[in-house]
């Protein structure tokens, strides 16, 4: 069975290859696409945003989401941010989940507000199996990154098979 990462991460290259984002081949579909995706991933946001808050904020934070909205490039984004009393006061950023389907994109994407590198702090063998879901998020994100460089030919699973 192919785990769930990269289920999603190969129908988001057949997308590609096949012009379509789920069944959606017009802007206008896609749009109502991208609208209930946002719905779908809203709760799961604010759930990962108030474990934050509730885990290392000790409930000092807030959650708060923009719904969805049209963006100044004729796209659409929904955004989920946690603020808290130190982030303001030191006037750094929230911590972002930014939901996003640019004008001139062929489907939308994900993205955090800072996430370039994640920490590394690994002291057992426990430790290590932890961390499998992050690794999974940063192998399955560059991946899709190295599609953006090159395009979707460069995964055999996409070229070699037909979509089911």
């Amino acid at each position: 069975m192919v785990p769930a990462h990269l289920t999603s991460l190969m129908r988001h290259f057949i997308d590609l290859r096949d012009g379509v984002h789920g069944d959606a081949v017009s802007r206008r579909d896609k749009e109502a696409v991208f609208a209930r995706e946002v719905n779908f991933l809203s709760p799961v946001a604010r759930q990962a945003l108030t474990e934050v808050n509730t885990d290392l904020l000790l409930d000092s934070g807030t959650v708060s989401e923009t719904g969805l909205q049209r963006s100044a490039d004729g796209g659409m984004s929904a955004t989920w941010q946690l603020t808290w009393p130190e982030q303001q006061m030191v006037r750094v950023a929230p911590i972002v989940l930014h939901a996003y389907f640019g004008a001139s994109f062929h489907h939308p994407h994900l993205r955090g507000g800072t996430v370039g590198d994640w920490p590394l702090n690994v002291l057992s063998v426990h430790d290590a199996s932890d961390q499998l879901p992050i690794l999974r998020a940063i192998a399955t994100g560059d991946l899709h990154n190295l599609v953006f460089q090159a395009d979707y030919r460069i995964i055999p699973a996409v070229t070699r098979h037909s979509t089911e």
